[in-house]
C-alpha cells in the first residue's frame, strides 16, 4: 500500500531557511564580492579578479608572507592544544566519580570555566599573569624565573596555552564523561571476571566506546583553537611583536586596522576553506579507523 507523503510541513521550516540565508549566505556572498575587487574609498570598487588570492598564496609577496607566518603559528597552537587537552580531558573524565552526590559537584565545577565569556577569560589572565600584581606572575618571578608575557615570546605562548587549557579542557572532559557513562556495566563485569587490568579495560572497552565523542571533541577543539581570537587579543594583542598574531588576529588587523577589504575578504575565504578541509580530514580519518576496527572485530 502506497503511503501518501504530505510536503506541506516544509513550509514550516521556510522561516528558518530564510533566516539562515540572511545571516549566513548573504554575508558570505558579500565577502566573495569584496575578495575579487579593490577599493580606494568613497565606496568605489574596481575589478581585481583573483589578484588578491594570487598575492595571498605567494609566500614571496608581503601579503603571502604575512599570511603563511600567521597560518603556521595558528596550526602550531592548535596542534599543541589538541595534544594537551584531549589526553588531559580523558584523564579527568576517568577520574570523575560515577555515582553519589560528588557527581553533581564535579559536573558543576567542570562547567564553571565554560560559562565565563571569552573576553572575561582574557582579562582574568591578563591580570593573573602580570608580574607586579598578578598571583601567577608574582609567584613565578619569585621562584627565580624571568617571566614577562608582554616582553618574551615564549612566556606569551605558554600563558595563552595554559589559559586555553584551563578554559576548554572541561569541555573535553564532560564529553568523555558522557561517553563513559553510556557504557553498560556488563562490560566491566565481564572484564572483572576475565581479570583484566585497568589499562586493558581502558584500551579494549572505554576508549573504543569513546571514539565518537572523541571525534566530536577533536573537531570542536580544533575549530575553536584554530579560530581563537578574543582571549589572545585581550591578553597580548598579538604580541610581543607578532609572536602571538594568529590568523584571526591578523585578519582583523587587515580588515579593520588597515581597511584593506579585498585582501581581508580573500584571506577570510582561504581561512574558512582551510578549516573545512582539515575538519574533513579529521572526520574521514577517524571514521575510517573506527569502521576498520569494527570490520576486524566482526
Amino acid at each position: 500500500m502506497n503511503k501518501t507523503l504530505n510536503h506541506k510541513a516544509w513550509f514550516l521550516v521556510l522561516p528558518v531557511f530564510a533566516l539562515v540565508a540572511f545571516s549566513a549566505v548573504v554575508p558570505l556572498m558579500t565577502v566573495v564580492n569584496y575578495s575579487v575587487q579593490d577599493t580606494f574609498g568613497n565606496n568605489q570598487f574596481f575589478w581585481n579578479g583573483v589578484g588578491w588570492f594570487a598575492e595571498l598564496l605567494d609566500p614571496s609577496r608581503e601579503l603571502g608572507g604575512r599570511f603563511f607566518d600567521a597560518l603556521w603559528r595558528t596550526l602550531l597552537f592548535s596542534a599543541i592544544i589538541l595534544a594537551i587537552e584531549i589526553p588531559l580531558g580523558i584523564a579527568v573524565a576517568l577520574a570523575m566519580p560515577r555515582e553519589g552526590w560528588t557527581v553533581a559537584l564535579c559536573l558543576v565545577l567542570m562547567a564553571l570555566p565554560l560559562l565565563i565569556p571569552w573576553n572575561v577569560v582574557g582579562t582574568i589572565w591578563q591580570v593573573f599573569a602580570r608580574g607586579d600584581i598578578g598571583l601567577l606572575g608574582w609567584v613565578v618571578n619569585h621562584l627565580g624565573i624571568d617571566y614577562n608575557y608582554t616582553g618574551h615570546s615564549l612566556d606569551a605562548w605558554v600563558t595563552i596555552i595554559v589559559m586555553d587549557v584551563w578554559h576548554w579542557t572541561s569541555l573535553v572532559a564532560l564529553l568523555c564523561y558522557a561517553g563513559l557513562k553510556s557504557i553498560p556495566d556488563a562490560y566491566y563485569q565481564a572484564a572483572r571476571i576475565d581479570g583484566a587490568s585497568r589499562w586493558a579495560v581502558f584500551r579494549t572497552i572505554q576508549l573504543p566506546k569513546m571514539r565518537r565523542v572523541l571525534l566530536i571533541a577533536v573537531l570542536l577543539r580544533f575549530m575553536d583553537s584554530f579560530m581563537i581570537y578574543t582571549e589572545p587579543f585581550v591578553l597580548t594583542g598579538g604580541g610581543p611583536g607578532n609572536a602571538t598574531t594568529f590568523l584571526s588576529i591578523d585578519l582583523v588587523k587587515l580588515a579593520l586596522g588597515q581597511f584593506d577589504l579585498g585582501k581581508a575578504a580573500a584571506m577570510s575565504i582561504v581561512y574558512n576553506l582551510i578549516i573545512l578541509a582539515i575538519c574533513w580530514v579529521f572526520y574521514t580519518v577517524m571514521t575510517n579507523v573506527d569502521a576498520d576496527r569494527e570490520r576486524v572485530e566482526a
